[in-house]
């Protein structure tokens, strides 16, 4: 075969390899109108085409965006994070041990008198207990710590969650506001 010949044979397979991949090709993706990424449902009472409507979506949407203050395309801000009180606390030294161990020793020094009449080995094995009882007392306290802010923290997310979604709703009653009297009817 010559080379003119298998020039000729490769640039018909290219052509024909060519327009069989343009004919399976997908459609090029349509834009999503900006009523749907806001979860609204406009429909053209007056025959506007889609066209006329992208673009009275996105005067209104301007509008709303104005009269409300809210963007429900821009990212929420992120929270501002706070150091929990638990971590605060546990961090602290509180001096429930050595409390703990004055006050068992104290007990222990009144008892050991009384049983033994050694009120130094009674101070001894109170203080030791009083060390272990501080230590409970201690960790009980920063469990109920570690809880209250969980909760409070919930609590914090739960109200900014509602707040996002009061703002969302008065931007949307903003924008069905806008499009009504343009002829659309908005659900």
């Amino acid at each position: 075969m010559s080379s003119n010949m298998k020039f000729l044979t490769m640039t018909l397979c290219l052509a024909v390899c060519s327009s069989v991949h343009a004919q399976t090709a997908p459609p090029p993706a349509t834009s999503k109108p900006l009523s749907t990424s806001l979860g609204l449902v406009v429909f053209p009472a007056k025959g506007q085409t889609p066209q006329k409507q992208s673009q009275d979506e996105g005067e209104c949407y301007a509008w709303s965006k104005g009269q409300t203050g809210v963007d429900p395309m821009a990212p929420a801000p992120a929270p501002a994070a706070t150091p929990a009180p638990a971590q605060e606390a546990a961090a602290a030294p509180s001096g429930q041990r050595a409390r703990g161990a004055v006050r068992g020793a104290a007990a222990g020094a009144v008892i050991g008198e009384v049983a033994d009449n050694d009120a130094g080995k009674g101070a001894a094995i109170g203080a030791t207990v009083g060390v272990v009882k501080g230590g409970s007392e201690k960790r009980r306290a920063q469990e109920q710590a570690q809880q209250d802010a969980a909760k409070k923290q919930e609590a914090t997310v739960q109200q900014q969650t509602a707040a996002t979604q009061e703002q969302l709703n008065l931007f949307k009653k903003g924008f069905a506001a806008c499009l009504e009297p343009k002829g659309y009817t908005v659900k």
